[in-house]
């Protein structure tokens, strides 16, 4: 059980405030003004332990979110023994729950373009941004090819597109069609996303040679 709000440290209190808010009024309407009134502190306080309102925003998620981007940057340094196919349906269950999270806090600043500029400005400035998991697993699908798993004319960035294009894709479609849920659960989707990508990263099997386990 979560210690009283009054008891937990103000910093603490402050990412606590910033995802309530973030998952119930979106990013657009979140201020720091607002975060501050939530936590129990003054908006001086805030600035103590946040420089920003986009700093705060990526400690939720980084801390709250599925860990999307801490998966892809252990798997980049040491790819593991699980082979590629099992890595890449791990990655895709990640990349659904994230997004499916993400997306709905982060919709409401394309309604703003100032606002949304003036955002990705400021998490850029952080070195985050949408396209950070993108850039780490293309570096992890080149480690993989650079080791022989993968085909030597497989293209990491189009596959890392395509794999978290779809996971996104998801999220968007079935938050966007309430009430619908999607067909398939998450893991099942991860699977044949996974499936479906390795088609045609694969190296091509030697002539005569059998199927594989």
């Amino acid at each position: 059980m979560s210690a009283p709000k009054s008891t937990r440290p103000t910093r603490e209190r402050i990412v606590d405030a910033a995802e309530h808010l973030l998952r119930s009024v979106g990013l657009a309407r979140t201020t720091t003004k607002e975060i501050a009134r939530e936590a129990g502190c003054s908006e001086a306080a805030l600035y103590k332990h946040y420089r920003s309102k986009e700093e705060i925003y990526v400690r939720v998620l980084k801390d709250r979110l599925p860990r999307l981007n801490p998966l892809l940057e252990e798997l980049r340094r040491d790819p593991g023994d699980l082979g590629v196919e099992r890595n890449l349906i791990r990655i895709a269950e990640h990349a659904v729950r994230f997004y499916e999270q993400s997306l709905p806090i982060t919709a409401s600043l394309f309604a703003e373009p100032a606002l949304r500029k003036r955002h990705f400005e400021g998490v850029r400035e952080l070195g985050q941004g949408p396209h950070v998991p993108l850039v780490a697993l293309a570096g992890y699908l080149r480690a993989e090819r650079d080791r022989g798993a993968l085909r030597p004319d497989a293209d990491p960035e189009a596959a890392a597109t395509l794999l978290l294009g779809a996971c996104s894709q998801r999220a968007f479609v079935y938050d966007a069609s309430e009430g619908m849920p999607p067909p398939q659960p998450v893991e099942e989707f991860a699977a044949g996303l996974a499936r479906t990508l390795l088609g045609g990263l694969l190296p091509a099997p030697a002539p005569g040679a059998g199927p594989t386990a």
